[in-house]
């Protein structure tokens, strides 16, 4: 999504968002990550005033002063920036890819089921199993921090048992376009 995004020619408006559409956003967010009221306000003041930067391809990124806070494809589900997920690195579910995956990961490749199903992949236990369509931050196995966030194509039951194709599409990842970017 951000492999070849270029501010100066991609970003085609800035608008400060309204207070009602503010507070419509706070809700869903609220909604959509593991998130408690109290951790929203320290990342974003109630008081503060969002900024909408309107992008290519349907891409709304949401800044605080400048900052890129977090961003939106078409009405889909909020994403957190990886440097505000590495800051709160509790806000997304964790799946966790091999060794092997890295590489792909950082060229921006979809991470395939295996790289999850395999020794060194992690994913949530059956009790915590998490449905298609859900923003997850993308670990790699030995790190500490996320190096991706991606949306998954399939639950992660279904990644278990077909462990085959994309199991989650990469939105972002360490050292593309976005990661660079620290104020828009």
């Amino acid at each position: 999504m951000f492999k070849k995004f270029q501010p100066s020619s991609d970003v085609s408006g800035q608008v400060s968002v309204k207070s009602s559409v503010q507070r419509a956003i706070r809700s869903s967010i609220l909604s959509q990550w593991k998130i408690n009221p109290e951790t929203l306000e320290q990342i974003w003041p109630k008081k503060e005033s969002l900024t909408l930067v309107k992008c290519r391809e349907h891409i709304s990124i949401y800044t605080l002063h400048g900052e890129p806070l977090f961003f939106q494809h078409f009405d889909g589900p909020f994403f957190p920036t990886l440097r505000l997920l590495h800051k709160y690195p509790f806000i997304l579910p964790q799946v966790r890819v091999d060794r092997g995956a890295i590489r792909f990961l950082l060229a921006g490749a979809h991470m395939m089921c295996p790289g999850f199903t395999s020794a060194g992949g992690h994913l949530p236990p059956p009790d915590a199993a998490l449905p298609a369509n859900t923003p997850v931050a993308i670990h790699a196995e030995g790190k500490e921090h996320a190096a991706g966030i991606g949306l998954t194509k399939m639950s992660t039951e279904e990644i278990r048992k077909v462990n085959k194709g994309v199991g989650v599409e990469t939105v972002t990842y360490l050292g593309d376009d976005l990661w660079k970017v620290q104020q828009l």
